[in-house]
């Protein structure tokens, strides 16, 4: 599912269930920092339509509009994308 906005074109892959390590932090008087996501952005059919990319759809269910990209796996968006770029 489309979680979010990236600021470059190019996807980021993120697992939204998963908790981020707290690995490499100095202990030496550092304040934890809270990272906090910002409130979810509710569109219409309308604004989500227009919204999506080319390789993105909408979902559309009686409570919820929902994007999420055509390809589900990661690995076979990237072998995708290969094959359109050696296609041109």
């Amino acid at each position: 599912m489309v979680i979010g906005e990236h600021v470059l074109e190019a996807d980021m892959e993120v697992n939204a269930v998963r908790a981020k390590a707290m690995t490499n932090v100095r202990a030496g008087g550092a304040a934890p920092t809270d990272d906090r996501l910002q409130a979810p952005r509710v569109l219409g059919l309308e604004e989500a339509i227009s919204y999506i990319r080319e390789d993105e759809l909408v979902e559309v269910t009686p409570r919820h509009v929902r994007m999420r990209k055509k390809v589900l796996s990661q690995s076979a968006r990237a072998t995708l994308g290969r094959a359109e770029k050696s296609a041109r």
